[in-house]
């Protein structure tokens, strides 16, 4: 998609923003220039919001993959459901269908069985990594094979204690936990944002895949001050693989999110999160700084005699 002048200005603006209050800026803009509505929203990615499916009391997430207006579409349901408690078919075209992929699409039978049974193996997914949250997954028909989005949100209010393990949060908290006491007030996101096209051929299928974690951590304490780290990040894969049916499929789009989600977990733990934690390490300290600075002297007196 083509972005105007205006928009990429916009997205240049958003990224030297603080991440953690995307939304809040990405509705200032809007609201500055109404007429970038459909353009901001469609290109930039947000913390993801829940809603209830008034049908089947399940919760989901809301995106622009599944939003008619102000109306948006459950997974558990299939049903546009409106801010005022009705529902709708969704968008329809100049010949009265609304599957495709613009808004307010609806998926065909065979797509929407498709659909019905990712949500059904992200739930599994969601509760054996994430070990609750939420999980939402999003099917539209593609003139030559299929598209959709999978959507998984984790919220954590308090730091956990050393034994747990929580995905996403465990490693990261622990960066965060070497400047601040158990005692620290803490909360958390992250956002998993997995958008893909799946193009059928002969026996296999080629898909493309786009993802994007946004993840913010903060904690604060009266003596030590408060700390923010929040921030985006988005690879991309294509992948060929071999399918019979269409529950192939769904095998396929799951292995590919998950090897790419534990990926991207590896690269923020060992690269973003680790040089973190050495800078915060060197800013802040806990003991006392006479007795690491005589540390200090005392390795480098080693060295200087293990170099005689």
């Amino acid at each position: 998609m083509m972005l105007t002048n205006s928009t990429a200005r916009c997205k240049d603006l958003l990224r030297r923003l603080n991440p953690k209050h995307t939304t809040t800026h990405l509705n200032s803009l809007i609201d500055l220039v109404p007429s970038l509505t459909e353009d901001l929203l469609s290109s930039v990615d947000q913390p993801l919001t829940i809603s209830r499916c008034r049908k089947t009391g399940r919760d989901y997430l809301l995106c622009d993959y599944n939003r008619d207006g102000d109306s948006y579409r459950s997974p558990w349901s299939g049903e546009f459901e409106t801010p005022v408690g009705g529902t709708t078919p969704g968008g329809v075209d100049e010949s009265g269908n609304n599957d495709g992929a613009g808004e307010g699409a609806v998926p065909s039978e065979r797509v929407r069985k498709m659909e019905i049974r990712a949500n059904e193996a992200f739930d599994v997914y969601r509760e054996l990594y994430y070990e609750g949250g939420v999980s939402s997954v999003y099917f539209w028909n593609l003139d030559d094979g299929f598209a959709g989005v999978v959507l998984l949100k984790k919220g954590l209010l308090r730091l956990p204690e050393a034994s747990t393990s929580i995905f996403p949060f465990n490693y990261f908290y622990y960066v965060l936990g070497t400047v601040a006491p158990k005692s620290s007030s803490s909360s958390g996101s992250w956002d998993s944002i997995h958008v893909f096209e799946a193009v059928d051929r002969a026996r296999t299928a080629h898909y493309k895949l786009t993802s994007t974690v946004i993840l913010s951590l903060s904690t604060g304490n009266p003596e030590l001050g408060d700390m923010d780290l929040s921030g985006n990040m988005t690879r991309q894969i294509e992948s060929d693989l071999p399918i019979q049916d269409d529950a192939e499929h769904v095998v396929n789009i799951g292995r590919l999110v998950e090897d790419m989600e534990l990926k991207m977990r590896n690269l923020l733990q060992e690269v973003y999160f680790g040089k973190a934690k050495d800078v915060v390490g060197d800013l802040r300290s806990l003991g006392s700084l006479s007795e690491k600075a005589g540390e200090r002297k005392v390795r480098g007196e080693m060295l200087e005699g293990m170099k005689k």
